[in-house]
């Protein structure tokens, strides 16, 4: 009898696929049946985030999961920055034991070397009548990105206008993260399921303190430190690292040695 192991990868805020770099690759040749999902208002244009809310994300990732996890022996949940919130969002919601759980960058706290002093004052705008929804919250360099040539192919991509990632955000979506963020911080006590926690020290968007929070809160924890990488951690510096990591802590050998070029994107 053929044993099945399916994963459901969640990406970034205003982000696709491209944010979790190999890793659908990865996983398929390890035997790993991987399950994207387009979080509701991406995929489009940015504006489609204004009226969207945490829980339309949450329901459509909850939707897949009780429509595949059936389907399978073993299913894991594996998430990307909004992804790995929404993940442990959904773990707590399921009371996931069918599998694993992997958080990648996950931004419990929104507190990097990059976030500017003023960062706190968002709070007070989301109370302005209209003013969230108007505001945008760009994307700049360094684009959570340590490595300089990957970064240039990222910052040509958006100077073509490539559809792999918006180019801004409404500050009404930056709310709807920040109410998520609440939720995991009061939930993430009762995820039971074994997680892990891939960080980077050098992240520019959420300090070591969201990991460490995590391998706090939950009771069976493993964290990886990554030591050369910002924010997006799939396509940066350290990218074999991430994937070795999932794969083991799936339970499949790590991807053989090669040599990485500074433009190869895994």
């Amino acid at each position: 009898m053929t044993v099945r192991t399916g994963a459901l990868l969640i990406h970034g805020l205003g982000g696709t696929q491209f944010d979790l770099g190999s890793m659908h690759k990865v996983l398929q040749r390890a035997g790993v049946e991987t399950h994207a999902v387009t979080l509701p208002g991406h995929g489009g244009q940015p504006e489609d985030l204004i009226s969207v809310s945490y829980e339309d994300w949450l329901d459509a990732i909850t939707a897949s999961y009780r429509e595949l996890a059936p389907q399978y022996d073993t299913f894991h949940v594996l998430g990307m920055c909004l992804g790995s919130l929404l993940a442990l969002a959904l773990c707590e919601r399921v009371q996931h034991s069918k599998g694993k759980l992997v958080t990648l960058a996950p931004p419990v706290f929104i507190d990097g070397w990059s976030t500017p002093w003023y960062r706190q004052l968002r709070h007070l705008v989301y109370w302005i009548p209209g003013m969230a929804s108007r505001m945008k919250v760009e994307e700049d360099e360094p684009f959570g990105i340590k490595n300089a040539t990957v970064r240039a192919i990222v910052k040509a991509k958006f100077a073509r206008g490539d559809n792999f990632h918006y180019r801004w955000v409404p500050l009404a979506c930056i709310r709807q993260v920040d109410r998520l963020r609440q939720k995991v911080l009061a939930g993430a006590h009762r995820i039971s399921c074994p997680t892990l926690v891939v960080h980077a020290r050098e992240d520019e968007l959420t300090s070591m303190k969201s990991a460490e929070f995590l391998q706090a809160a939950l009771p069976d924890t493993q964290l990886v430190v990554l030591e050369n990488s910002y924010h997006m951690i799939c396509v940066d510096n350290d990218r074999e690292q991430v994937v070795n990591s999932v794969l083991e802590f799936f339970g499949h050998p790590p991807l053989p040695p090669r040599r990485v070029r500074g433009a190869d994107k895994a």
